[in-house]
């Protein structure tokens, strides 16, 4: 297997501030793209890769938390680490009970910021496809499985081999990082998908 650069989406309004931290995560290794606002980045979440997504909190338009929600509905896996130099506890309790993987006060400095990034990706399970965006048809075949059909069923509903809902089953389950189809269920519904 190749090991790929793994890719970062940074969010700040402040251009200074985007293209230091551009460079600092760089220098280790990553691949960085800046955004200035949440909404270009999400734009680019929608059809880009992504392993993880680091963003300011204060910005104007749509804000950090707000991003932080609606990219839990396309990537639910997608690591997301919150960034604000105006933090205080029930805006640090509310970004991770949206799902965030941390939350860091700014300044941010290398010390603090590139042993965060580095212990995401130790711990993101080893599977290329945790976090990545479901595509349209897995989405059908997930909605398949939520209500209960077998592979089978499916196959006959959606015109395709076992086989081929075998193996969309068996993305989906890696991109939620579910054991079982048990657990796969449970976080679908948990994220009303």
């Amino acid at each position: 297997m190749v090991n790929q650069k793994k890719r970062i989406f940074f969010v700040d309004d402040e251009p200074q501030i985007r293209k230091i931290v551009q460079r600092t995560i760089e220098r280790h290794g990553y691949d960085v793209i800046c955004f200035e606002d949440g909404m270009s980045c999400l734009d680019e979440l929608s059809v880009g890769d992504c392993d993880l997504l680091i963003t300011d909190v204060n910005m104007p338009g749509l804000d950090g938390i707000e991003l932080l929600e609606k990219v839990k509905k396309i990537r639910p896996l997608l690591d997301v680490l919150i960034v604000t130099g105006y933090g205080d506890i029930p805006m640090a309790v509310r970004a991770v009970k949206n799902g965030a993987y941390d939350f860091i006060e700014k300044p941010l400095d290398r010390g603090r910021l590139i042993p965060v990034i580095q212990n995401i990706f130790s711990n993101d399970g080893g599977s290329e496809l945790r976090g990545k965006k479901l595509t349209r048809m897995e989405k059908k075949v997930l909605k398949f499985i939520v209500s209960g059909k077998s592979n089978k069923e499916i196959a006959d509903v959606l015109h395709r081999s076992v086989r081929t809902i075998e193996d969309h089953r068996n993305h989906i389950m890696h991109k939620f990082d579910a054991k079982n189809a048990v657990e796969l269920v449970k976080t679908a519904m948990n994220l009303e998908l």
